[in-house]
């Protein structure tokens, strides 16, 4: 059965290439000119939304049946069903431990820093008006209406609607049965395993849009928000910032070090896909190349298949942290003191509107939303105060989400044991070659 292999021992050397070929490169160059396009020429670089949209709208294209071949190829791969239920508990496990720790530590530092303190803004002043589709969208997600949602009308328009939740329902099921079915389905994973590669083919083109769309989406945030924004809130999105940094750097840090590998050399083979998710503003627009390097860096195809889609939906650390941040804000900021047990309230109705809140531009705001409709001690009208600068905070958000997969992912290879320790060394330290350069013998090997 043909399928990619690297050998970490004898890595092939990659070629070499001017810098300003290199992916991150061009991304971080567009960021830059998009920022200066907005702030000097607002008008432009508002008007260049349509460039952002048209790349996320690219890569969304792709989303569903890059999971859908992933997903399917590997539990069908595996033939042992047992392995796949002990992957997704071990998955879940994890998940909900650090999404859990994310609103704590939200929390805590809501407490400690208190950015709204000092504000004595009077809710009957505030806009509600500007949050309407916001709650509106927040009153509709039941978890009733969740749970009902991941199940999709046919199984075809699971791939088709862009659903991430129904496309992973949907291979699933499809991988277990062929799991079960056995030799007989050998032909048929074998077919979609080399459409699995022409579909990687495929997002590579598609990342060649990137510093475009980059371009696009950071133009059109600064032209329409403007940087001055910022001066307004500065020190909610200041702690919202530090905060997601302690987050990454110790506790995912010492996660990372404790399974033995560096966080900071994670995040700079990741540099490409983080910048990307920096000027779209979400980690959505990364999910493909992140599986692909995963891949690369020597966890199992299997466990990427099915930690990578679901985390994203479950593993949302950034979003976690903003919640509880922002919650706690503008209960400070319109002086409203909350219990200890409202605040554990807070905390517990945060965890469960956060599942489901895919890595889409604006999810977390909703979620938000969702929060506080339920929670009655903080008005959800105090939204309007941060409505503004959410934009802002959703690239951190989603940078902080997406690095937490990323080693979310690496962990339960580990635990799985079938994670290639070497491979990764070779991959983060840039000594094997991308999939691009790989000869044509590498990559179809029986």
């Amino acid at each position: 059965m043909a399928h990619i292999v690297h050998s970490p021992s004898t890595p092939t050397p990659p070629r070499s290439r001017p810098w300003y070929a290199h992916l991150y490169v061009q991304v971080l160059i567009a960021i830059v000119a998009g920022v200066a396009l907005g702030h000097f020429a607002p008008a432009t670089g508002e008007a260049l939304k349509p460039l952002g949209d048209a790349f996320i709208k690219l890569v969304k294209m792709i989303i569903a049946p890059v999971i859908f071949l992933t997903v399917v190829t590997g539990i069908a791969g595996m033939r042992d069903l047992g392995r796949v239920g002990r992957v997704a508990g071990k998955a879940f496990a994890y998940f909900l431990f650090f999404s859990t720790l994310a609103l704590i530590v939200g929390l805590i530092v809501a407490n400690v820093v208190q950015p709204g303190a000092g504000l004595h803004i009077d809710p009957a002043t505030l806009d509600a008006t500007k949050v309407t589709s916001y709650a509106q969208k927040a009153h509709e997600s039941t978890l009733t209406g969740f749970l009902m949602g991941i199940i999709p009308d046919t199984v075809l328009s699971a791939i088709t609607s862009g659903n991430i939740l129904q496309t992973l329902f949907v291979a699933v099921l499809f991988g277990i049965s062929l799991a079960m079915i056995g030799d007989r389905g050998d032909r048929l994973l074998s077919a979609l395993e080399d459409l699995s590669t022409a579909f990687f083919k495929l997002v590579a083109i598609v990342m060649k849009a990137a510093p475009i769309g980059a371009f696009g989406a950071m133009a059109f945030t600064i032209g329409a928000y403007g940087i001055g924004t910022l001066a307004n809130l500065v020190g909610l999105v200041a702690t919202f910032y530090l905060t997601a940094l302690i987050f990454v750097l110790l506790v995912l840090g010492t996660v990372a070090r404790l399974a033995g590998f560096s966080i900071l050399k994670l995040i700079g083979y990741l540099k490409a896909e983080l910048l990307l998710v920096l000027g779209t503003s979400s980690s959505e627009s990364a999910l493909p190349s992140l599986i692909e390097k995963m891949e690369r860096a020597g966890c199992p195809k299997s466990v990427v298949g099915l930690v990578v889609p679901t985390g994203y939906s479950f593993n949302l650390d950034g979003t976690n942290i903003y919640m509880t941040l922002a919650a706690l804000f503008i209960a400070q900021a319109t002086d409203i003191h909350l219990s200890l047990g409202e605040q554990l309230l807070l905390l517990s109705v945060a965890m469960l509107s956060s599942k489901g809140a895919a890595g889409v531009t604006g999810a977390g705001f909703i979620t938000l939303a969702a929060t506080l409709s339920i929670v009655p001690s903080v008005p959800i009208a105090g939204m309007a105060l941060i409505l503004g600068i959410d934009r802002f905070m959703s690239e951190c958000r989603s940078l902080t989400n997406f690095i937490g997969n990323a080693v979310a992912t690496v962990i339960v290879s580990r635990w799985e044991g079938g994670f290639d320790k070497a491979q990764f060394d070779a991959a983060i330290a840039g000594e094997l070659p991308s999939v691009d350069e790989l000869p044509e013998s590498a990559v179809a090997v029986e």
